[in-house]
């Protein structure tokens, strides 16, 4: 499996790329495992919070792509790889600590209005 998840309000892809302004993730899982399906809905629930629709998701499944994990230098999952804004940001684990998911990918805080434009 892998998919690419979108905010209902995300920028537009063009030519397979996010639109300027996104945040762009890919999150590595291991299929239906407890920790992988916690680990999306964390991140659905921050991104959805704090970056008001200007972010992409894309899943890889290593299960069934174990390949794809020496793209990322992924070593566990689930592994969430923030590449845009830069510089690349990775966290290991579920999400499941707000606080410490937020700061270690430098969302906006609360309350922080998310720019039209992040830094590419």
């Amino acid at each position: 499996m892998r998919k690419t998840t979108k905010s209902t309000t995300a920028p537009t892809r063009r030519n397979g790329k996010p639109s300027e302004g996104t945040w762009n993730f890919k999150l590595y899982i291991a299929g239906n495992s407890p920790r992988s399906q916690a680990a999306l809905k964390n991140l659905r629930k921050l991104c959805d919070q704090y970056l008001r629709g200007v972010y992409d998701i894309e899943i890889v499944d290593l299960v069934e792509n174990p390949q794809l994990a020496k793209i990322d230098q992924v070593l566990a999952i689930p592994t969430l790889v923030r590449r845009l804004p830069v510089p690349v940001k990775r966290v290991i684990g579920d999400l499941s600590n707000a606080d410490r998911a937020m700061l270690s990918l430098e969302f906006p805080p609360p309350g922080a209005t998310v720019p039209d434009s992040v830094e590419q």
